[in-house]
């Protein structure tokens, strides 16, 4: 297994200042370097936990159409965006899922992070071919690299200097990980940036903040949920008065002025079960635009699902994938549970500024690439 890049603080540049006020005595605890490297931490040890499921095992989730669902959002949004003998950089990658999905793009090559140590093995295995059940292709059509290390804290641009400039950027429900601080976003936006070529985009899905808000403005405590999933927010977001001898409790409005850190607890059935953090949309927007990433779209799933469902393609495709069932004998479907469950999440994509040129599109194959993967391949890299 490599290992390097070994980086110190005082080393990489710090990210610029903010036009967004601190707010010490709210964040405090996501301020310390320490503090925020165990929440990473425990998210990782969670995915790395998480075990390969066999197929019989896989159609008994409760939640199997949900996943089915989120799978078809990212397969629509790679065939939207993906082309032929596209460089792709995966952040927070997984366990692979969605190498078959780039698969099927036909792109070029592949570079993939995660930072759990686990999953990137199940990536690998998964890549190889090796003891796979999911796996119906013995081989990829392109060659490959993986990472194991927090794509939200290192300097990527130096790490894959030579594997760039990237196509397309994808991070599949994770960007929220890193809104713990200011500096964990701006990382993450700032690797996107830097390794995108001019006209580059970066695609993605993450919960959404509007939808959460919304429904906890209307709950009577600091959870919200269903049988398939519920969110819980900390007592620091609430504040108990006395009034007649009865008591509430009422939420504190998150302030516009300190929009990361803002933690919760979310269990989904057979998927999560770990802290995640809120991405209040304007300020992610914001945030991209200063990094030269230009808003090309952002849809609630359940706005998602409405729109792409018009195209027969992607209704075949659904049927295929069997999230609505496929139409002939099979009439399973979500459930109602599951469908809001979808409506807590959306799906962005932003393009890099700038004009394409086609002398800088490096799509094909690229040397550091491989097309077996041993352990010694993956890179590890130390925050």
């Amino acid at each position: 297994m490599k290992r390097g890049y070994s980086q110190s603080p005082s080393s990489s540049t710090p990210p610029p200042s903010t036009r967004f006020k601190s707010n010490p005595e709210g964040d405090s605890q996501f301020l310390d370097d320490d503090t925020t490297k165990n929440f990473a931490r425990k998210v990782a040890d969670h995915y790395s936990r998480r075990t390969n499921q066999t197929l019989e095992e896989r159609e008994a989730s409760p939640i199997i159409h949900l996943k089915k669902l989120n799978n078809w959002i990212k397969s629509v949004l790679i065939q939207l965006y993906a082309r032929p003998d596209d460089a792709v950089l995966d952040l927070a990658c997984g366990k692979g899922g969605d190498l078959i999905k780039w698969d099927k793009a036909r792109i070029g090559y592949y570079v993939g992070i995660d930072i759990a140590e686990g999953s990137i093995e199940d990536c690998r295995t998964r890549y190889n071919g090796d003891a796979d059940h999911h796996q119906r292709r013995k081989k990829f059509s392109f060659p490959s690299r993986l990472l194991c290390g927090d794509c939200f804290e290192v300097e990527l641009d130096k790490i894959l200097e030579e594997d760039a400039p990237f196509d397309i950027c994808s991070c599949q429900f994770a960007m929220h990980y890193s809104w713990t601080t200011e500096a964990r976003a701006r990382r993450a936006l700032a690797n996107v940036s830097a390794l995108l070529r001019p006209g580059g985009v970066f695609i993605g899905t993450m919960p959404d903040a509007n939808v959460i808000i919304k429904k906890l403005r209307q709950a009577e405590g600091l959870e919200i949920g269903n049988s398939v999933y519920w969110i819980r927010f900390g007592e620091e977001h609430s504040r108990k008065y006395s009034d007649d001898d009865s008591r509430c409790i009422l939420l504190q409005k998150f302030k516009s002025s300190s929009p990361f850190g803002i933690e919760y607890v979310f269990h989904l059935e057979d998927a999560v079960d770990c802290p995640e953090w809120i991405v209040p949309f304007n300020v992610f927007k914001s945030l991209a635009e200063e990094y030269d990433l230009e808003l090309v779209f952002v849809k609630n799933s359940h706005e998602f699902v409405h729109e792409y469902m018009k195209k027969p393609e992607y209704v075949e495709l659904m049927r295929r994938l069997g999230a609505l069932g496929d139409g002939n004998q099979d009439q399973s479907t979500l459930s109602a549970d599951e469908w809001e469950a979808a409506y807590l999440y959306l799906s962005f994509v932003l393009r890099k500024r700038g004009e394409s040129d086609g002398a800088q599109r490096r799509g094909g194959r690229r040397k550091n690439g491989k097309m077996n993967l041993s352990k010694d391949d993956v890179l590890y890299i130390d925050n």
